[in-house]
């Protein structure tokens, strides 16, 4: 892992672009780690476990105010704003040892619909902004719901189901004055790291329709923002849930960086390339600013991904209801099934009074002294113990510095481009491949990955450390002869497990920092399923 910039001067100067590289206000660079504060001040109904109810921010405000009426309801949602993301949460996510926040935001929450400011919206994000500055974060502001709405669907609160933002020039007008606003306000706040103009704009169908409209959409806001602010970074996100960067032919200002999310797909490199190829050919620094909601595997490989590619990453998000995929999981409370079910058209209503109570204790259960948290979802993303790495999981620094081997047999459909022999347990087909684990549960049998040596070849993973400790090193492997293991270039003496057949490099002192643990086949061949670092 590359070490940020020290915590001491972080917030003297901007966040900004630099011949390709994403820079400090100090010049040097930056690899930024951070976490989505998603369904705070734009509530998702996938967050809240409403799986076949209430969508959208409206839809969900509608169902509270049908259950406790109009007063309550607004005294319901004080409550959640004020209990859902705390200084709390962000001590946690800067003791977790990540260096920003996205933090995203409904149009609704800081203009009404005549275009005025709202304060107590702007107050929220001011309020955010000053604890990141006490405990040393940056902050990405997120336009993630635009007025009119950019995407057509749930995640932008479009009040037609459609992308009225590119149809309708009064919400086009409302967009450029809200971020001349914006920028207006936060202009000399070195906290922020940069401006990130529209989530996912434009997905499925819209993005054919569409495009030209957003590239001017994206061209006038760059100009007006530079009107007021010549300072902060502008993040521009690409078509189709931010996965098609076909729009991005030219650079519309040179403190400028874009940005990609990744969800469900091979983790490896092919499956990013064109990105990187933009950025260089563009002459920008690439970001993924969301990814996540998968198992602990993907999120490893992920991650070490970007990381090798030298790519600023954002995970999503940070905290949602009764999940295992998320650092924080809000429990339900006595009586959410209820107003689940109501949600869905699947039951009746219970009285106003028990609705109100079980919105009540939902406040207090959001906070995050009443979650239950995930540390294996942030020890996967920074790969660091208590871990497993899946034996695909080894680093994207090619032949030489990742592996080395003599007759690799690409697998077709992931890491194809590395000459290593991956192998799939039960022979499961290429085109079956499956990286769709949304509950967070691990790859089945059937589905695991094995990475296969001979004799003479090796792969290396990364393992990180924030003390100095010792470890066992374990692998999960099966050989007719003893493998070898190398931790920093030292090689590590391993005993078997005679039950199991798995082997461990015991109690090796590690000082805080990255390591390179390097596995290799010597006499005999080779089978790696996991590497286990306790």
């Amino acid at each position: 892992m590359t070490p940020t910039a020290a915590t001491s001067d972080r917030f003297d100067g901007y966040v900004h672009a630099d011949s390709g590289r994403l820079v400090d206000g100090q010049g040097r660079p930056l690899l930024m780690r951070g976490v989505g504060l998603g369904n705070w001040l734009l509530p998702e109904g996938y967050m809240w476990g409403f799986q076949d109810g209430p969508q959208s921010p409206r839809q969900i405000e509608t169902l509270v105010a049908d259950l406790v009426g109009d007063e309550r309801a607004q005294h319901f949602w004080v409550g959640f704003q004020d209990s859902f993301v705390t200084e709390a949460d962000i001590a946690r996510i800067a003791e977790e040892g990540f260096d920003h926040v996205r933090l995203p935001i409904n149009s609704r929450i800081v203009m009404d619909d005549a275009g005025q400011i709202l304060a107590r919206g702007i107050a929220l994000i001011d309020r955010a902004i000053e604890w990141c500055r006490t405990h040393d974060l940056w902050v990405v502001l997120d336009l993630h719901g635009a007025p009119g709405g950019q995407t057509g669907t749930n995640i932008d609160d479009s009040p037609r189901g459609r992308p009225e933002l590119f149809e309708d020039d009064a919400y086009r007008s409302q967009t450029i004055s809200l971020w001349r606003a914006l920028a207006e306000i936060y202009a000399g706040e070195t906290v922020v790291a940069g401006y990130d103009l529209l989530n996912e704009p434009l997905p499925n169908e819209w993005q054919d329709v569409y495009a030209d409209r957003l590239v001017d959409l994206y061209r006038d806001l760059t100009a007006v923002i530079r009107e007021v602010d010549p300072h902060h970074l502008i993040i521009y996100e690409g078509t189709h849930w931010s996965t098609n960067w076909s729009i991005f032919t030219e650079v519309w200002d040179s403190n400028s960086m874009l940005q990609f999310h990744k969800y469900w797909s091979a983790p490896d490199l092919p499956s990013i390339q064109r990105y990187l190829e933009v950025g260089r050919r563009l002459g920008l620094p690439i970001y993924m600013g969301e990814g996540g909601e998968n198992n602990t595997d993907w999120l490893q490989t992920a991650f070490q991904l970007y990381e090798d590619q030298g790519i600023s990453w954002n995970f999503w998000p940070w905290k949602k209801m009764d999940t295992l995929t998320s650092p924080c999981s809000v429990r339900p409370p006595h009586g959410w099934g209820a107003i689940v079910a109501v949600g869905a058209g699947t039951a009746a209503a219970p009285s106003a009074e028990a609705a109100w109570v079980t919105l009540s204790a939902l406040i207090d259960a959001m906070s995050l002294q009443a979650c239950d948290h995930h540390p294996e979802i942030v020890n996967a993303l920074m790969r660091r113990a208590p871990l497993r790495l899946p034996s695909s999981g080894f680093t994207f620094c090619g032949p030489g510095k990742s592996y080395s081997v003599q007759h690799g047999v690409p697998l077709r459909g992931f890491r194809s481009d590395d000459a290593v022999t991956i192998q799939v347990a039960n022979e499961t087909e290429p085109d079956e491949l499956a990286f769709h684990h949304t509950n967070g549960a691990p790859r089945s049998d059937r589905e695991e990955f094995s990475v296969l040596l001979e004799p003479g070849d090796w792969v290396a993973y990364e393992i990180n450390l924030t003390v100095e400790s010792r470890h066992d090193v374990g692998l999960v492997a099966s050989s007719v002869g003893e493998p070898a293991l190398w931790v920093d270039g030292v090689r590590v003496a391993v005993v078997v497990d005679g039950d199991t057949g798995n082997w461990t490099g015991q109690g090796i002192r590690l000082v805080a920092g990255s390591h390179q643990v390097r596995i290799a086949a010597e006499t005999a061949s080779l089978a790696i399923r996991a590497l286990i670092l306790r």
